[in-house]
């Protein structure tokens, strides 16, 4: 552990690490065979950011919560703004949807049918709309276009109209707005996906202009895939622009942060946190500017403690990169010494953080355990006796 100067330093550190919470994170969710509704779910957008809230001040580091239009459509967005202010919170990226309707069952911003392609910009002009409103400056979008079969579709012609598409929305960004544009390996479309990883994504943005980044999503990819050797790569190439936080065993699992493979988790952020301090000013305006972003499914868990986990897991997962000695670390590189890097690493790794976050959490004047506080607070009780009726969902 660093001396009280060090240990200041990187409590300060841990403290200015913010999350952001997502709606949906916070509704009825499940497989493609059912969906579990609990006690309490939000009803209505209102509902969400009451949880979100709530997170928030069980934390201390979640002021942010994204949307999804139209999962959260209002007819007034500055008074959700308002709303969002009064509890505590800002409103955080938008997520437009362009897999719910039926005129997108051939694609949408890659459909063949030019009228098709029309109404998925317009939705996504609809939500850079609800940015200007609540104050956004992120656009998260995830195009869900893809083919099922061989033969089904002309890859370059799509991609074209893909590009001539995305395009136009870089377009009608306002200049502080940034697109966030994400990647999906398989699902729904099985056989290929018109963005199906990070490269597809990153050749886009480079088309698109400077303020077009790649969105990491930790479950989007293959077995086996080195996530934390690609955002070193996107970080030096200057695109890296955030993460949809969350844990998977197989595919998009989207469960909660570091739910299965913590130690992937603390390597990329041993990867991100070096990028904070990297020589290279511009590298570190990238790292200063990441957005990350909760992106998960409670599909039989409670929400809020699931929320609260994911979020308390990164801290960790960031609280031991800021351990790694970088000194030690480049000297074994240096002198090739494998194993002696490999154990500064597993040094950190392995060091308890819990009372470090205790003092990062006391700093900040938040409960020590956030998952226990909110256990005995009442608030699941009153949530589920409170709310009746028809749970907000997919």
């Amino acid at each position: 552990m660093p001396d009280a100067a060090g240990k200041s330093e990187l409590v300060e550190r841990i403290s200015r690490r913010v999350i952001e919470t997502q709606t949906w994170g916070y509704v009825s969710t499940g497989t493609r065979f059912k969906v579990f509704h609990t006690p309490g779910t939000p009803r209505d957008v209102w509902e969400k950011i009451d949880d979100a809230a709530l997170v928030h001040r069980l934390t201390g580091v979640a002021p942010t919560v994204a949307l999804h239009i139209p999962w959260d459509r209002v007819d007034d967005y500055a008074t959700l703004a308002d709303y969002a202010r009064q509890q505590g919170l800002r409103i955080g990226s938008i997520s437009p949807n362009l897999f719910q309707d039926d005129d997108y069952r051939l694609g949408s911003l890659t459909n063949v049918d030019r009228a098709v392609r029309r109404k998925a910009v317009a939705h996504i002009r609809e939500c850079i709309d609800v940015m200007r409103a609540t104050g956004s400056t992120q656009l998260s979008l995830w195009v869900a276009d893809g083919t099922n079969y061989p033969g089904q579709a002309d890859f370059r012609a799509r991609r074209a109209r893909l590009l001539e598409s995305l395009a136009e929305i870089y377009s009608s960004l306002d200049d502080n707005m940034r697109l966030l544009l994400e990647y999906k390996l398989f699902e729904p479309g099985l056989y290929h996906t018109d963005i199906a990883d990070w490269g597809q994504s990153l050749s886009f943005c480079q088309k698109l202009g400077e303020r077009a980044m790649v969105l990491v999503d930790l479950g989007h990819h293959a077995l086996g895939v080195n996530i934390e050797h690609m955002v070193a790569t996107l970080l030096d190439e200057q695109r890296l622009g955030g993460f949809d936080l969350n844990s998977k065993k197989y595919a998009d699992d989207d469960l909660f942060v570091s739910a299965i493979n913590p130690f992937e988790t603390f390597l990329i952020a041993v990867e991100l946190t070096a990028a904070e301090d990297d020589p290279d000013p511009a590298v570190r305006d990238v790292a200063a500017q990441i957005l990350y972003k909760v992106d998960q499914c409670a599909m039989i868990e409670d929400k809020i403690p699931a929320m609260l986990r994911s979020i308390t897991a990164m801290q960790t997962a960031f609280a031991k990169a800021w351990l790694v000695d970088r000194d030690a670390l480049a000297s074994a590189r240096a002198t090739g010494d494998v194993v002696g890097a490999h154990s500064v690493l597993s040094d950190a790794y392995e060091t308890d953080v819990r009372p470090l976050l205790h003092t990062v959490r006391s700093a900040l004047g938040v409960p020590l355990d956030p998952i226990r506080a909110y256990a005995e607070s009442g608030e699941a009780t009153r949530r589920a006796v409170d709310r009746t009726g028809i749970p907000a969902g997919w």
